[in-house]
């Protein structure tokens, strides 16, 4: 099956099964494959796929909760307060997802429906959190180009910026927004100094920056750089805690005072809002606390990995776009080898990841994944590739043989 959004595939590991569940428009469906029985099973999926490890647990068990709704949830406090911090910004919010955090950053900088954003043509934003900004938001996308890198270029953003004295034609622009790191990219980092440059055209035309910072320890990690140091040009920043961090759950949206006040009411109206919420904040503060160092250890296995994989004939693979915890392959044409049948083989033999592509494969590393997991990991794409190739051979053997016995009946 070729999955085009990593959020639409869902799956879990039961020892011999795994089920995988689609939804369209109309129906839900449950496809289960059962496959063979292995003895481990190296997640490569995503970095969202985490267990709570025993810390985790332990905290939310004895978590000191109150009801966060009316504001008086001791540990969401702790935590948002932590996280504002470590971010040098006023405030901060706990909120279920991601996709709200960006959601409730954009509708909280574009109040005036019908106002613009500019974003990349790739971003997550755009690609994959279900056009709410504009569904739900009443907000207008101007996508601009992603580079390789994950940057837009500075010109053609300047270019993009509509102001005020069109808007009987036009929408206003309002907020312009960055992810780092960057995932379609392949988890590139955008540099302190791009992230400035970005930063002072939207204060010279009077509009906000909106980061996405899904992965934003990932990138401080990566480039060496403090991470309050990265949003500092920010106005608001979505800090995802369930993918690198590896927390079960949640996001934390830092900004000003007033704007964290504005996204509390807007989180209430999307159904955000959530009562004893200090459970989930207890583990997410636990992964902010112990994970952030076991990261340069995910980017330095994803090399490891993109390494490996280079030295597969069939693969290609841009050593240099490795930068952080994310590597994507592509499979040569000339291999006849695609990437959900790759996909469904190493599901066989313990290794689950996922096509990105009709010609290319992600894999994510995070802080479950040892060394000895990669070097499995490698053995089995090997395996992989040998026996899809194997099997090819023998199937077109078999259609030949069938052939020919055609060929002899006819005449």
């Amino acid at each position: 099956m070729m999955m085009t959004r990593f959020t639409r595939w869902v799956g879990f590991v039961n020892r011999n099964k795994i089920v995988e569940s689609s939804k369209n428009e109309t129906s839900f469906r449950r496809k289960t494959y059962q496959v063979k029985m292995v003895a481990r099973v190296v997640d490569l999926r995503s970095d969202t796929v985490t267990k709570p490890n025993e810390a985790m647990r332990s905290a939310m068990a004895v978590a000191d909760v109150d009801d966060d709704v009316l504001g008086f949830d001791p540990t969401a406090q702790k935590l948002e307060m932590e996280v504002a911090s470590i971010m040098h910004k006023d405030a901060a919010l706990f909120v279920p997802s991601g996709t709200m955090a960006n959601l409730i950053s954009v509708m909280v900088h574009c109040e005036v429906r019908g106002s613009e954003v500019i974003l990349g043509d790739n971003s997550h934003i755009h690609v994959y959190e279900n056009g709410g900004i504009s569904t739900i938001g009443g907000i207008h996308a101007k996508t601009l180009p992603n580079n390789v890198d994950g940057t837009m270029d500075i010109e053609k953003i300047v270019k993009a910026i509509r102001g005020t004295d069109g808007e009987l034609y036009y929408p206003t622009t309002r907020l312009i927004c960055l992810e780092n790191t960057h995932a379609n990219c392949g988890g590139r980092c955008l540099s302190v100094e791009y992230i400035d440059k970005v930063g002072a055209v939207a204060k010279e035309y009077g509009i906000k920056l909106h980061i996405d910072g899904a992965r934003i320890f990932n990138a401080s990690v990566a480039l060496g750089v403090p991470v309050h140091r990265l949003v500092q040009e920010a106005d608001s920043v979505s800090v995802c805690l369930s993918k690198g961090l590896g927390a079960p759950v949640g996001s934390v949206i830092v900004g000003s005072k007033d704007f964290i006040t504005n996204a509390k009411r807007l989180r209430k109206t999307l159904g955000g809002g959530m009562r004893q919420v200090g459970v989930l904040c207890a583990a997410a503060y636990v992964a902010l606390r112990d994970n952030v160092p076991k990261l340069s250890d995910d980017h330095r296995r994803a090399k490891m990995l993109a390494e490996g994989l280079q030295k597969v004939e069939h693969f290609s693979v841009d050593l240099s776009s490795v930068e952080s915890n994310m590597v994507f392959f592509n499979i040569k044409e000339t291999s006849k080898i695609s990437p959900d049948r790759l996909c469904e083989v190493l599901q066989e033999r313990g290794v689950l990841a996922m096509p990105a592509s009709s010609t290319s494969v992600r894999l994510v590393l995070h802080y479950q994944i040892s060394d000895s997991d990669i070097q499995f990991s490698l053995t089995s794409i090997k395996g992989a590739v040998e026996q899809i190739l194997t099997d090819g051979t023998k199937n077109g053997a078999i259609v030949q043989n069938m052939l020919s016995v055609a060929q002899t009946v006819a005449v």
